[in-house]
């Protein structure tokens, strides 16, 4: 069975459906590409898959290791790059300070944040600079 289905709808937009859900996310070319960034691109579908990935599987860690990571916020930054166009670096600020965590969940954390799958998918030539904060 099929994870997503997706449709072009024209105008440089298209529409992916999740097929077990039928949630849809819409998806537009970005204005310096001749779209109308009306919704995420699909280069900061990329960016965003890569941080709710690190935060899913270190939600599913710290649950494992009973602790928790609930509202820890992340903020995203991706930089383009030319010939060929593509992404050249995501930039990923997880932000811990809403709580203190020990040594050894922190290690746990910023393990996570290098080899969550979203993480060890993408191409190497791809930069991923990712800083955690902490107390």
């Amino acid at each position: 069975m099929n994870t997503v289905t997706t449709k072009y709808l024209g105008e440089l937009r298209t529409e992916a459906t999740h097929v077990a859900s039928g949630n849809s996310i819409i998806t537009d070319a970005p204005v310096d590409n001749r779209g109308r960034g009306e919704y995420f691109s699909p280069t900061d579908m990329v960016a965003a898959a890569l941080a709710s990935c690190m935060l899913t599987i270190m939600g599913i860690s710290a649950r494992e290791h009973d602790f928790s990571i609930e509202g820890v916020t992340c903020k995203i930054r991706k930089i383009m790059a030319d010939k060929p166009r593509r992404i050249g670096e995501v930039i990923i600020e997880l932000d811990f300070t809403m709580r203190d965590y020990s040594d050894k969940q922190k290690r746990l954390l910023e393990h996570i944040s290098r080899t969550c799958p979203v993480a060890l998918s993408l191409h190497p030539d791809l930069k991923q600079s990712v800083e955690l904060l902490f107390r």
